[in-house]
C-alpha cells in the first residue's frame, strides 16, 4: 500500500506552492524543480530547464520530413506532474507545440491555467487537475511526454509507464527526470532515505533498473540516460545553514509538519552528496505499433 494518498500528496502541493514559487531559485521562471548547471547553461532560465531543452533538439530531429521547417509541425506535449505549467510554457515560447499539462493540486492548475492566460498561449496551452495515470485523452495522443521530479510521487509506478505508453504515438518519447535510489545505498542510509520519502511524500524512490524494467514491460524502450547530479550546485551557504538546523532538530518528527519540504531538502542534499540518490534524465521511446 502506497504511504502516501493522493490527497496527501494534493495537500502538500496545495500548501508549498506558494512558497515554492515566491522564495524558490526557481521561481522567476516558475519551476518547481532544480537546476542542472551542465556545461552549456550559461543562466539560470538555461540551468532550470535542462530537460526541455533537449526535448527541442529531439522535436527539431523528429520533424516530419514533408515540412520544410519545423514550425510548420504543431507536435502534441503532455505533461504529467506539470506544477504551474512552466515547463510547456518555456517550450512554447521556443517552438509551436500543443501542451497538456495534469496537475493533483488545484492550486497549481489554476496558477498555470491564469499564466498562459497572461503569455497568450491558452489556445494552445493548458493545466488540468487530475491524476497523471488516468488522463483525459484519447490513445496515441501525444508526440512526447514528461516528466520532472513528479514520478517519484506516483503510488503506482508500473500505471505511470502504462499511460506514459498509452499516451504516446509509436516512436514518441518518454523524458523521466527524478531522484532515483542506488543499487549500492548502504544499510545505514535507510534512515536518511526514509525521511526525504517522508519528507517530500514520496510513493516511488524506485532503483534506475527498477525503473527499466517497468518501462520495458510497458512497451518504452530505455534510448538514453544521462546522470545529472553532478551538475547540481549542492552544499550552497543556505543549504548548510538548513542542513545545520535538521540536525539540531533531527530528533523532532519535522517531516510530518509545514516544514516538511525544506527537511526533505536538506536529507535528499546528504544523499546526493553520499551517493545514495542519484538525480537521472532517461529517455524511453514507444515501441509497437
Amino acid at each position: 500500500m502506497p504511504a502516501f494518498s493522493a490527497d496527501d500528496i494534493r495537500d502538500y502541493y496545495d500548501r508549498q506552492t506558494g512558497g515554492f514559487l515566491s522564495l524558490g531559485e526557481g521561481g522567476a521562471v516558475d519551476a518547481i524543480h532544480r537546476a542542472v548547471w551542465a556545461p552549456d547553461a550559461q543562466t539560470a532560465d538555461e540551468a532550470f530547464h535542462f530537460t526541455e531543452r533537449r526535448m527541442l533538439e529531439w522535436l527539431a530531429a523528429r520533424a516530419p520530413a514533408q515540412h520544410d521547417h519545423q514550425h510548420d509541425w504543431w507536435p502534441h506535449i503532455v505533461d504529467l506532474g506539470c506544477g504551474v505549467g512552466g515547463s510547456l510554457r518555456y517550450l512554447a515560447r521556443h517552438r509551436p507545440i500543443e501542451g497538456t499539462g495534469v496537475t493533483l493540486s488545484p492550486v497549481q492548475a489554476a496558477i498555470g491555467t491564469a499564466r498562459c492566460e497572461e503569455d497568450g498561449l491558452a489556445d494552445t496551452v493548458r493545466c488540468l487537475c487530475g491524476d497523471f495515470n488516468d488522463v483525459p485523452l484519447p490513445h496515441q495522443t501525444a508526440d512526447a511526454v514528461m516528466a520532472i521530479e513528479a514520478f517519484v510521487h506516483g503510488p503506482t509506478p508500473d500505471r505511470f509507464f502504462a499511460e506514459a505508453a498509452r499516451l504516446l504515438t509509436p516512436g514518441g518519447r518518454l523524458f523521466l527526470c527524478d531522484d532515483f535510489r542506488s543499487d549500492e545505498a548502504p544499510e545505514g542510509a535507510q534512515r536518511s532515505l526514509a525521511r526525504f520519502e517522508r519528507g517530500w511524500r514520496l510513493n516511488a524512490l524506485l532503483t534506475p533498473e527498477t525503473v527499466i524494467d517497468l518501462a520495458r514491460e510497458a512497451g518504452l524502450e530505455l534510448v538514453g540516460r544521462r546522470p545529472l547530479t553532478r551538475w547540481l550546485r549542492l552544499g550552497r551557504p543556505r543549504d548548510r545553514l538548513i542542513a545545520a538546523g535538521v540536525a539540531l532538530f533531527g530528533w523532532l518528527p519535522l517531516e510530518r509538519t509545514r516544514a516538511a519540504h525544506v527537511v526533505g531538502g536538506a536529507t535528499l542534499q546528504r544523499c546526493l552528496a553520499r551517493g545514495w540518490v542519484t538525480y537521472e534524465l532517461f529517455e524511453f521511446s514507444r515501441t509497437g505499433r
